[in-house]
């Protein structure tokens, strides 16, 4: 028998707590938990199945922006998490109304503890109750697999396959491209609920890459009409192509479903991959850009391009993308890609997205320049950083265009990304302009860090140690006004600042370097110091 959520609650080691269900009590007594599971990291909802009750401290919540808490509740509830408890009183007051808002419109079991009480412990005696039915949902799940597998081998069509899914689950199933074409569906009664004269047998029409879907692998849509709807999303050679929904009827056991529709991925992208063999563009583009990822020769790359539709010298683009949702934005990319470039081919490897476009000869920097406004305009979850290599001339360079790309990444990661270039909020993602950060990629490639500790210590000491001292920001002022060509009203939008009061930063700046630096020869010694001050 599944275990509820509200069977839960009056366990002991909760009561301990004092809970208080904050918002979502409506769905607390239908709600089924699959484990306990708790974690301080705001980006958690990607690492998770669904029907967890995620226990947490509150500790990120305190710094976090109420933009923020609401992404991470609207996250939890996506990805089909069963409810979400927080513990107050110690770091985190009370839990802020953003919170309860957004759980309440979600639908989500939002819980306050209002006393401290061990997580281990909670976890320990819940999961233990939680453990024996796991270990059977897996057991099914494999038996469907299994199962499934029987009836590929056999050649049956997409609703008989679909049929012994649902005749395990006793849920209703339909698969169906990311267009919304319905490809198969089977009922729990192991027949198929399209109309008669539907062509089951011909070939489903698949498209190669669909337009994406922000369904991702086990979540938990929301009720369906009988019910509650789990999207599991079916990729084919790495892009998401095909969408599982089930509907799970009122009473049903909603993990076994989540479980064993997981567990079945593999087999229905096997059963689409027969109804859509790759082609030999998309299979050497997928090699080329393993080569490129690689560094391989130049000349296994100059054989390798003109199979995926790339000239040998023409004019390329690295892309680089990483996100927990890196397969659902392939399909994006992709579509970004063929509004702006003549040829492309993407790959994912693990979290990151790989891209690699050919741009036209003549107009090869205005259509960079549209790949880069195109991706800042892409919705994407909180945390993705998306980087756009140099120009490469030739495939050759084209491992060239990659490192850059992943290097500017890499010094976003380590916080080295100048205030110009992070994102205006923390649920936005970051697209980063490799070219911007020239200066940043050749100090990080030729120069120490003692040696660019020296050169800015040299050039901006006062400076440093007057924020320091002063808790003052003339350092991100000085680096604001030169990055924009000495323009003081514009620095002064920037900041938000009067430009009065940009005056008088800018004038104690210049009495701490020595006076005002235009027109002299330590102006770009003091840009390029302020930049490297970033690294």
């Amino acid at each position: 028998m599944p275990i509820k959520l509200s069977e839960i609650l009056n366990h002991a080691t909760l009561t301990a707590a004092d809970p208080v269900i904050r918002a979502g009590a409506g769905a607390v007594a239908g709600t089924q938990l699959r484990w306990v599971h708790s974690s301080e990291v705001l980006d958690i909802a990607p690492l998770l199945s669904g029907g967890e009750l995620l226990l947490t401290g509150g500790d990120a919540l305190v710094t976090a922006s109420d933009a923020r808490r609401v992404e991470y509740v609207r996250q939890l509830s996506e990805r089909g998490v069963g409810a979400l408890a927080v513990e107050t009183g110690q770091r985190l007051a009370s839990l802020p109304s953003s919170m309860i808002q957004a759980a309440e419109t979600a639908g989500l079991p939002l819980i306050e503890f209002r006393k401290v009480v061990p997580f281990v412990g909670i976890m320990q005696a819940i999961n233990s109750m939680l453990v024996s039915e796991s270990v059977a949902h897996l057991r099914r799940a494999d038996e469907a697999s299994h199962a499934m597998a029987v009836e590929l081998a056999h050649g049956s069509s997409l609703d008989q396959i679909l049929a012994v899914l649902a005749g395990i689950i006793d849920a209703t199933l339909e698969l169906s491209s990311v267009s919304g074409v319905t490809l198969g569906n089977a009922g729990p009664d192991g027949a198929g609920t399209r109309p008669a004269g539907s062509a089951d047998s011909q070939p489903a029409e698949v498209p190669e890459s669909g337009s994406g879907s922000s369904a991702e692998p086990g979540r938990a849509a929301g009720p369906g009409s009988d019910g509650t709807l789990i999207t599991i999303d079916v990729p084919v050679r790495g892009v998401p192509s095909a969408r599982l929904q089930i509907n799970v009827p009122a009473g049903g056991d909603v993990n076994l479903a989540r479980v064993a529709g997981g567990r079945c991925v593999d087999i229905l992208s096997l059963a689409l991959l027969q109804r859509m063999p790759p082609g030999l563009k998309e299979v050497a583009g997928t090699a080329l850009l393993r080569a490129v990822s690689s560094g391989s020769q130049p000349w296994r790359l100059q054989q390798l391009s003109p199979a995926a539709g790339i000239p040998p010298s023409a004019t390329v683009v690295a892309v680089v993308v990483r996100s927990s949702t890196s397969q659902q934005l392939r399909a994006a990319m992709d579509n970004i890609l063929k509004r702006t470039a003549q040829q492309s081919a993407s790959y994912v490897d693990n979290a990151e997205l790989l891209a690699l476009a050919a741009l036209p000869f003549d107009g090869a920097a205005a259509a960079r320049a549209g790949i880069v406004a195109a991706l800042r305009e892409l919705p994407v979850e909180a945390g993705t950083m998306t980087a756009v290599g140099p120009l490469a001339a030739g495939i050759e360079h084209a491992p060239w265009s990659l490192s850059e790309a992943k290097s500017a990444l890499d010094l976003a990661v380590n916080g080295s990304l100048r205030s110009a270039a992070r994102p205006a909020s923390d649920t936005e993602g970051v697209v980063i302009d490799v070219e911007n950060l020239a200066v940043e990629r050749l100090a990080v490639q030729h120069l120490d860090p003692g040696t660019r500790q020296d050169f800015v210590r040299q050039q901006l000491g006062p400076v440093l140690d007057h924020d320091a001292r002063r808790n003052s920001q003339l350092l991100a002022t000085l680096a604001i006004w030169l990055d924009s060509g000495c323009n003081t009203a514009q620095a002064a939008r920037e900041l938000h600042v009067e430009r009065q009061s940009m005056h008088h930063r800018l004038q104690r700046i210049f009495e701490l370097c020595g006076g005002d630096p235009r027109g002299t020869g330590r102006l770009a010694a003091l840009h390029l110091a302020t930049r490297l001050a970033a690294l």
